[in-house]
């Protein structure tokens, strides 16, 4: 954490009390060749409730935001990936956990089931908060999700959020493959 958090030196586009490091590879740090070693399995494991098959992933960017009270991160999503990630590096006020949200724009079903009897899920919930975290935790999402951070109430909240492609997908034999 010392190492990135004095990296931390990019200001955050829409919050004075957020700065983050550059965008990094793995082969950047062996701190990160050692997350990715973590994280790789994981990736492969999550891709396949994405796309329903076991295929090689790999991390095509890491970086460390440093969030000091006060700070908070607007709603975004990240182009150019797959899978985006979290793993939490310090405690986190229960108010500044991560917000995942659908997009404005809308991509459900033309009909919904929406009563006072249903019960609210991360699949069904128009905005879902993320399980309170502790240092180490990982949560992981597809990239379209758009989500934020509230502001933070709390002390410093320093994450290792991190973007990911597979291998290639095939379509019915159209096949694309990615390199990162």
């Amino acid at each position: 954490m010392e190492h990135f958090t004095a990296q931390a030196i990019q200001a955050n586009n829409t919050s004075s009390n957020l700065t983050h490091t550059a965008m990094l590879k793995p082969g950047d740090s062996p701190l990160l060749v050692e997350a990715a070693r973590v994280l790789t399995p994981r990736l492969s494991e999550f891709g396949a409730l994405l796309f329903g098959e076991q295929m090689p992933w790999s991390l095509k960017e890491m970086w460390v935001n440093v969030m000091d009270q006060g700070g908070y991160q607007a709603m975004h999503n990240h182009a150019n990936s797959f899978i985006s990630g979290i793993v939490y590096l310090t405690p986190i006020h229960p108010d500044s956990r991560t917000v995942l949200m659908k997009s404005p724009g809308g991509s459900e079903f033309s009909f919904k089931n929406d009563h006072k009897g249903i019960a609210v899920g991360p699949y069904n919930a128009e905005r879902w908060v993320s399980p309170q975290p502790e240092p180490g935790d990982l949560v992981m999402f597809p990239s379209y999700l758009m989500h934020s951070v509230p502001h933070n109430v709390g002390g410093r909240r320093i994450t290792m959020p991190f973007n990911a492609i597979p291998a290639g997908l095939d379509s019915w034999g159209y096949r694309i493959a990615f390199s990162g």
